[in-house]
């Protein structure tokens, strides 16, 4: 739309104020604002604030939620390890022929560690402080290696940290991918609105724009045109996970093959909580569907209720790692974007409409409309969860310190690190609270698994107290 249609639109929803500032500001500022506006589906963003922003529907608990089943992270009885063994050996074929793509979230900035650049060049291994971007990369590559093709890997972006990752991806050479196997796109975004349901300028000149929340990411592949991609070249499984964790499975094939035996359209990998209100979307079922409740709109009483056994009895915790089928991320886009937003508020910076002076808010001033990638979770027909372990793939970097932490981060790359050369016979120092008194980083290239480190054993050497070993 041209700037006379679009001024018509805004003033047809309630938001020509939105232009408050227009005559004034110099050319390329009238253009980039009609641009942003031009991008936005004003249809929807208006339909959202009246039902997202002024009329919210108020949480519900689904009905009748009982703990969602899963498969263990070990089988449990002889029939169990001979399906693991079926679906590992499935999760391959499929691997062989192609048919498994990786997908990546990755819109965030590093700016909560301090990182000025996308999260995903944040060097996070402990050792040669690797990028996000390169931990996945040699991880696909370790696939290729072993299985014949290398796996596409999509990457969504967001608008702001677009340009700088496809930058960094062609200034490290795709880490030796190749390019054409490195599809990069960005997710869409929405205006933050004020309470009073009027769209915030972030300058006179500009929206107050975020990202659609990482839901918006299985809009994003088909409006993209990444699954159209996928289906010419014939991959069939997506493997979901976000950019902050360094040592996650980027495509695990029992994973990929215990979803696909199963039928199910979209799966999901689980942690067993450490407490009960563990910050990590709670797994349940109701009437048949599998639902992820976020720790915050949890009853405390189901959160902390415990079994016989002394577990709690809702311990399925999510961690945003997920298998889609292509064909079910098309579906959920054929009549318009099947997923519900949900609201956030939050502090957003904006213009004073009075006098475009900045304002910097110091508490929640506005509404964030995002979707959320598990509410899709309700609208399959099957649906599996599959236990994984924290030392085994969650290493996530959310934070300089603490928990989810570029240190605690370390630590449990290097606890499982040690873990590994320990079963291939290597003594690995540790101090006298048995922790490694050690700091080691192995490459996907080196071992994927435990036992591929067998093959070294005889020129594997004891880890030193205080060393810093890399096998790469």
């Amino acid at each position: 739309m041209n700037h006379a249609q679009l001024a018509t639109k805004l003033n047809s929803i309630g938001q020509g104020h939105v232009y408050t500032f227009y005559d004034r500001l110099p050319p390329e500022q009238q253009q980039r604002l009609d641009a942003q506006l031009d991008s936005l589906d004003l249809d929807l963003v208006a339909r959202l604030i009246d039902t997202v922003v002024q009329e919210p529907a108020p949480f519900q608990l689904p009905p009748d939620v009982k703990p969602a089943p899963y498969y263990p992270y070990e089988p449990r009885n002889p029939a169990e390890k001979d399906k693991y063994q079926k679906a590992f050996r499935r999760g391959e074929e499929l691997l062989r022929a192609g048919q498994v793509a990786a997908f990546v979230v990755a819109g965030g900035q590093g700016t909560r560690l301090g990182w000025d650049g996308p999260k995903g060049t944040f060097p996070a291994t402990p050792v040669k402080r690797k990028p996000l971007f390169q931990c996945f990369a040699e991880f696909l590559l370790a696939l290729e290696k072993r299985y014949g093709p290398q796996p596409t890997f999509y990457i969504m972006t967001s608008p702001p940290n677009d340009a700088a990752t496809r930058k960094f991806w062609r200034d490290h050479q795709y880490f030796g991918m190749k390019p054409e196997n490195v599809i990069i796109f960005p997710q869409d975004v929405l205006p933050a609105v004020g309470f009073d349901g009027k769209i915030l300028l972030e300058t006179p000149g500009s929206l107050a724009l975020s990202p659609n929340g990482h839901g918006g990411s299985l809009l994003a592949l088909y409006k993209s045109g990444a699954t159209a991609d996928m289906a010419r070249r014939g991959i069939t499984q997506i493997s979901y996970f976000q950019v902050d964790n360094p040592i996650v499975r980027c495509i695990d094939p029992l994973f990929i093959g215990l979803h696909d035996l199963d039928g199910a359209q979209m799966s999901s990998k689980m942690l067993p909580k450490e407490y009960g209100k563990e910050k990590l979307g709670n797994f349940c079922l109701s009437r048949g569907k599998i639902h992820v409740i976020e720790y915050s709109g949890f009853p405390d009483a189901l959160a902390e209720e415990r079994l016989p056994d002394g577990q709690l009895r809702f311990r399925a915790g999510s961690i945003a790692l997920h298998a889609l089928r292509r064909d079910f991320v098309e579906a959920l886009n054929h009549h318009g974007f099947a997923l519900p937003y949900n609201r956030a508020d939050k502090k957003v910076p904006c213009a004073d409409l009075s006098t475009g002076q900045p304002i910097k808010p110091e508490k929640p001033n506005a509404v964030k409309m995002e979707s959320f990638v598990f509410d899709a979770l309700p609208l399959t027909d099957i649906s599996i969860i599959y236990e994984t372990n924290r030392q085994d793939e969650f290493a996530p970097i959310k934070q300089p310190t603490g928990n989810d932490s570029v240190e605690s981060s370390h630590a449990i790359t290097t606890l499982r690190n040690a873990a590994w050369l320990e079963q291939a016979g290597v003594h690995v120092a540790r101090t006298t609270q048995g922790k490694p008194d050690c700091v080691i980083e192995i490459a996907s290239g080196v071992a994927l698994y435990p036992d591929d480190l067998l093959p070294r054993k005889e020129s594997l050497r004891p880890i030193k107290a205080k060393e810093e070993v890399y096998l790469g």
